[in-house]
């Protein structure tokens, strides 16, 4: 039997990526321990579901990357499946550095991680390639010319994530103090129904399969009920989006609206799993066996064979801890 050890980092609560590499590993028929990291990891719900467990500094920290490559280094990582925003850029950097021990860190390329971080450099590069999104611009330059826009507009943070700082912004007075507040951009409001797809990219850059989900309910800008959708507009803006990354690599997913006359327009991209990821899982797209098995050179079993209409009601759940 083949064995892999996976090192999620920045496990925190994604406790459900843990139980869908377990399960794929099952499916494969390999032995698979899953080690977790994080900043708190007696606070994570995810590090407890996992094998072993570390601290690590934060993701800013200039020592984060030394921390998880010694993880990899003393336990022989063979995987490493980053999870948050932060982390992508210096991971991606040092991918090479992790390669020579031995692992294999699943994150597309520098460039790409830094397109998907700034979203005004997502708007800039979605026009660029003619794919359709909103018009977007920083928030500073709507300030000052605001009768070249359509109110109301979006405005949130330009390296946000989970929704952080979203807000609607009826008239120009409405805008938050600038001087004060992080970078933000604003951003044409879009109408109609929301949706995240969850694509798959093979080691060589191809994309294996899209799978595009309705996002009915969200929470904390992670959704909690959803359902699977073949949509072929959307699944068309994968492969534009596809041909048009610079260096994708494993799970990516992007969120797009459908309006009334079934128009799609993309307007965030992000570089890992998405939050609610385990809904492709479960409808059969199974990335973390398609990740495992290009790590232990065995066959693929890519494929764009998942299950429409399968759905997801999230719930909470905890993990008990007897100290």
């Amino acid at each position: 039997m083949k064995t892999l050890r996976l090192l999620i980092t920045s496990a925190g609560r994604r406790a459900g990526l843990v139980q869908c590499f377990r399960a794929d590993a099952a499916a494969l028929g390999i032995e698979l321990e899953v080690i977790a990291c994080d900043l708190e990891p007696e606070l994570s719900a995810a590090c407890h579901l996992a094998d072993r467990r570390f601290a690590v500094p934060p993701v800013t920290s200039a020592d984060y990357v030394d921390a998880v490559l010694e993880i990899c280094r003393t336990y022989e990582v063979g995987l490493v499946v980053p999870t948050i925003d932060p982390e992508l850029l210096p991971l991606s950097l040092a991918r090479g550095r992790f390669e020579q021990i031995g692992a294999s860190v699943a994150v597309s390329s520098p460039e790409l991680v830094e397109i998907a971080r700034d979203k005004l450099e997502t708007a800039r590069f979605l026009a660029r390639h003619d794919i359709p999104s909103p018009a977007t611009a920083a928030a500073e330059d709507v300030r000052d010319n605001p009768d070249a826009w359509d109110w109301p507009l979006i405005v949130k943070a330009r390296s946000g994530s989970a929704s952080r700082g979203l807000r609607l912004v009826n008239e120009p007075s409405d805008l938050p103090d600038l001087t004060t507040s992080e970078p933000l951009v604003a951003q044409q409001r879009l109408t109609g129904t929301e949706y995240t797809v969850n694509v798959y990219f093979d080691g060589d850059g191809r994309l294996r399969t899209s799978v595009p989900h309705e996002r009915i309910r969200v929470r904390a800008g992670e959704v909690e009920k959803g359902v699977t959708r073949r949509l072929p507009q959307l699944q068309d803006l994968a492969e534009r989006i596809a041909a048009a990354l610079p260096g994708p690599r494993g799970a990516l997913c992007f969120q797009a609206i459908v309006d009334d006359n079934g128009d799609a327009s993309v307007f965030e991209i992000n570089a890992r799993f998405g939050g609610g990821y385990p809904l492709a899982h479960r409808a059969g797209a199974a990335f973390g066996r398609w990740l495992m098995e290009e790590r232990l050179q065995l066959p693929s079993s890519a494929n764009d064979d998942w299950r429409n209409g399968v759905t997801m009601l999230r719930y909470d759940a905890a993990v008990f801890i007897d100290s």
